[in-house]
């Protein structure tokens, strides 16, 4: 930890000469700096290759659950994954706010069929369990105190949870740490400007209503230093927002970096996430719904990197869009001192990132896609990635699972 102090140190001391900063140290290790907070050598390489990995995906197949009820519970509003490799399943958590059954996450089964191994296709779906998230004491959460959206499996063998909270009530957001039964451990720490400060018009600060904490994940793994997690909102906080130009103008999510130890976490780094334009005027919902390490990524040898994958989903007049983005948080700017990120935001640099798959090109409607993870690798050594729908609990929806091919292309 001795480490990583002295660089919080150093980045706080030259944080006002960032950008002279990376003329000299150059883009990749400010990457590796800020992302793995150990030291970095400076490879001949070309500004593109520091900021993108080469990658392609390719559609394999998709699934729908068919189970609509288990054990008394609703399947439904699964709004995240995770892949447990070590038990070889997955776990969804839905986004019940307790008021259909208490909060909970559910384990999946999912079975591949690899007889033809350039193209495997998924062979079975099912729920096997079902688990109740509780507080410190064991208590089920009171129905609307919490909203679930955003999972992670930690290399200890817990669940990281993120709550978006429920601004229109006055309640906190959250990103927690849970054991495998659902247990809380621990709250990370979080801003006081995250939280909302009233309600309603009187709001002034923190998330707003149903735009929290959505995307979740477990980076810095393999690094050497404590692993990290990465939790960011859904759109923009309510004192970074100008609904006069939400329309027009990008939205900047706000992204949280914590170091985490058996002990403690504390928070080293705060990042603008910057939305895409909406893709029309007609859009309803645009936002942020998840967020991945490519770490995660075991067939990727991405140990420690600082890059991502995130999942953009929208909602208008034509249904349901996805786009997916690889983004690097190497040249980020840290904003963790700045409670208003509204107007001018010169001088201050977002990820970066760069459009990896519009999944509206594909040959199918797509419903609401919330959850992302990487599962198995597939027959031929590479990496799978999987999705997840969220339904709403509506039955004009559905619960799907889509399967993908994640793998580096030559570059």
């Amino acid at each position: 930890m001795g480490s990583i102090v002295l660089v919080n140190q150093l980045l706080t001391v030259l944080r006002v000469r960032r950008r002279a900063l990376f003329r000299v140290v150059g883009l990749f290790c400010v990457a590796v700096a800020a992302s793995s907070l150990v030291g970095c050598s400076l490879p001949q390489v070309q500004a593109e290759n520091r900021l993108f990995l080469d990658l392609s995906v390719d559609y394999l197949d998709d699934s729908q659950l068919s189970e609509i009820e288990f054990e008394g519970t609703p399947v439904g509003g699964l709004s995240a994954l995770t892949y447990d490799r070590q038990q070889g399943v997955f776990y969804a958590l839905s986004d019940d706010r307790g008021m259909l059954a208490p909060a909970r996450f559910y384990t999946l089964t999912l079975t591949l069929d690899s007889s033809d191994p350039n193209s495997p296709e998924i062979a079975d779906l099912s729920v096997t369990d079902v688990t109740e998230l509780t507080d410190a004491s064991g208590e089920p959460f009171a129905p609307g105190a919490i909203d679930p959206e955003g999972l992670a499996l930690s290399p200890d063998g817990t669940l990281f949870v993120s709550s978006e909270g429920v601004a229109s009530e006055g309640i906190a957001p959250f990103v927690a740490e849970f054991d495998r039964s659902g247990q809380l451990i621990r709250q990370l720490p979080l801003p006081e400007y995250f939280i909302p400060d009233s309600v309603g018009e009187a709001q002034e600060l923190g998330v707003r209503d149903n735009l929290g904490f959505e995307a979740l994940t477990v980076g810095g793994l393999g690094s050497g230093e404590p692993y990290r997690v990465f939790a960011a909102t859904e759109s923009a906080l309510q004192q970074d927002f100008d609904p006069d130009t939400d329309s027009i103008e990008t939205i900047n999510c706000r992204l949280l970096h914590y170091v985490v130890i058996a002990e403690r976490s504390q928070i080293v780094a705060e990042h603008l996430y910057r939305l895409d334009p909406p893709p029309s005027s007609l859009t309803i919902s645009h936002g942020l719904v998840e967020l991945l390490s490519l770490d995660g990524a075991s067939a990727l040898n991405l140990n420690g990197s600082g890059y991502f994958l995130a999942l953009e989903r929208s909602f208008g007049a034509s249904g349901f869009g996805a786009k997916l983005f690889q983004a690097n948080i190497g040249s980020a700017t840290d904003v963790s001192t700045l409670t208003y990120l509204r107007g001018d935001l010169d001088g201050i640099d977002p990820l970066a990132k760069r459009l990896l798959l519009d999944l509206n090109e594909l040959d199918f409607d797509l419903d609401n896609l919330e959850g992302m993870t990487f599962g198995p690798r597939l027959p031929d050594g590479s990496q799978s990635l999987l999705f997840v729908s969220d339904n709403n609990f509506r039955d004009e929806q559905k619960t799907e699972i889509l399967l993908f091919r994640l793998r580096k292309t030559p570059s």
